[in-house]
């Protein structure tokens, strides 16, 4: 898998992958254009978006209607690392879920494979090339 990042101006940051272009950008207070999610909102949002693509299909399996249903996804700062300490997802389940499946579809957003892999961090090397991507 190869992902090709690219500079178009200013603080945009765009990366090209399976055909897509993912556009970023910095907020206008940190020099940028503000014209799109800086990396980190991307990052947030990739684990918003996979714990609901656990939930959406959890309840596609069984067969009940997700409309009305969604997560709301908050953060919490931790002020001594200058992080973000704790991220909770609240499942906002639709009307007449059933009761008897609540464990299991917290289980089953726990099964997200972005946080998973937060949870158990790949290596990361950087390495120098002259010359842009190919």
């Amino acid at each position: 898998m190869e992902m090709k990042i690219s500079f178009p101006g200013n603080l945009k940051v765009d990366a090209a992958y399976k055909g897509f272009t993912i556009v970023t950008d910095q907020p206008v207070s940190g020099g940028g254009d503000g014209s799109a999610p800086a990396p980190f909102d991307l990052f947030l949002a990739s684990l918003g978006t996979c714990a609901g693509i656990f939930m959406l299909a959890f309840m596609k399996q069984r067969g009940i209607d997700p409309a009305g249903s969604g997560i709301a996804m908050t953060t919490e700062a931790d002020p001594q690392k200058g992080m973000i300490g704790r991220i909770t997802f609240d499942l906002r389940l639709p009307e007449g879920f059933p009761e008897k499946y609540e464990q299991a579809i917290v289980r089953a957003v726990d099964q997200c494979a972005v946080r998973r892999h937060i949870q158990d961090p790949p290596e990361f090397a950087v390495t120098t090339t002259r010359g842009l991507p190919g």
